[in-house]
């Protein structure tokens, strides 16, 4: 007999990949939308409208949904701001959360989510669109399993797009989008998660011991507040990462270089490689091989973690994602004032 549908309550409206969200729960029988928090009555109905779905499963309030739907888990598509708020409201009932990226504006906020997430025994996870890449599950295996290009030395990572306004994203999206305080900053926070994520999976959950960050503002008659593009470098005993996120690529683009003491690994978007070994004159390309259910979808994994068949480790981990945060919370903090920042002194909650 299979098992019952994991009862989802979907948090907040006002994020672009709700869509995503919408077109893949909708399609499966292993998901049931039990409710919807939204405080926006347009935005709510305009969804609700859409796809489908009945208004009544609309609430206009985290607390009334929650007690309304008793959902087993919720997806939230919140501003990143709300992130804390709306984990401590599921602590205190025993729901899950999946959220997405990043997990916070600040180390403040991360710090009360892990303490709220202790105290109501829940899974946090955080939803990365890269998390489900081929390729970089690929180079996990070749980098991490297989060591075949020996430690690693330098990781370069490149992450974005040509701008929130450029590509047309809806103007709730937009409007929080380009707010510092919700936000966190601009494309430091919005990229700069990519890269900081996959750089701390790939070295184990170790934190950097500096982080130097350069950001500008290229476009300031349309990202007044926020920057549109960010240089981090985060250095470590014996490697350093460059994570580029940025709001002005001629076009999209999420792919990242590992550079170790005798190889190289080059994810290509989702799933190409191209990987260049000690004594080969040139790099082989290829295509990565499916990652293996259910660690192979964002849903499949939240239901598996719910469910008690799957842990929550890796790259959608609460561990990893509060070393992301004090990443982003100390380029923001160099940005700003120019100088590396060292993370020793951080204390981790």
């Amino acid at each position: 007999m299979n098992a019952a549908p994991l009862r989802v309550g979907v948090v907040g409206l006002v994020h672009g990949h709700v869509r995503g969200f919408f077109n893949r729960s909708l399609a499966r029988q292993d998901i049931q939308i039990a409710g919807i928090a939204e405080p926006d009555a347009k935005l709510a109905a305009r969804y609700t409208s859409e796809y489908k779905l009945d208004p009544a499963l609309v609430s206009s309030s985290v607390d009334e949904m929650l007690d309304r739907a008793k959902p087993e888990a919720v997806v939230v598509f919140t501003n990143t701001f709300d992130h804390k708020n709306v984990v401590a409201a599921c602590a205190r009932r025993g729901v899950h959360v999946m959220m997405e990226k990043p997990l916070a504006v600040s180390v403040e906020h991360a710090q009360a989510m892990v303490q709220a997430a202790r105290a109501g025994k829940i899974h946090i996870l955080v939803n990365y669109e890269t998390t489900w890449y081929r390729s970089n599950a690929a180079a996990w295996t070749i980098v991490k399993d297989q060591k075949a290009i020996g430690d690693i030395r330098k990781v370069v990572i490149h992450d974005g797009h040509k701008g929130p306004k450029e590509i047309g994203v809806p103007p709730e999206f937009f409007g929080w989008l380009t707010d510092p305080a919700l936000n966190g900053a601009g494309a430091l926070f919005d990229f700069g998660c990519y890269g900081a994520d996959l750089m701390t999976w790939l070295m184990d959950g170790q934190r950097p011991i500096s982080v130097t960050a350069v950001t500008q503002r290229l476009k300031p008659e349309i990202y007044q507040r926020v920057d549109d593009e960010a240089t981090v470098i985060l250095g470590y005993p014996r490697a350093q990462a460059i994570i580029q996120a940025s709001w002005n690529w001629p076009f999209d683009r999420k792919d990242m270089e590992v550079y170790g003491q005798t190889g190289t690994v080059t994810t290509v978007r989702g799933d190409g490689l191209r990987v260049r070994l000690a004594g080969q004159p040139q790099e082989s390309s290829s295509v990565a091989k499916p990652i293996a259910a259910p660690f192979d979808d964002p849903l499949s994994y939240l239901s598996a973690v719910v469910r008690g068949t799957a842990k929550p480790d890796g790259l959608s981990s609460l561990a990893i994602n509060v070393v992301v945060t004090e990443i982003l919370d100390a380029a923001r903090r160099s940005a700003s004032t120019g100088k590396t920042v060292r993370l020793a002194a951080i204390k981790q909650p």
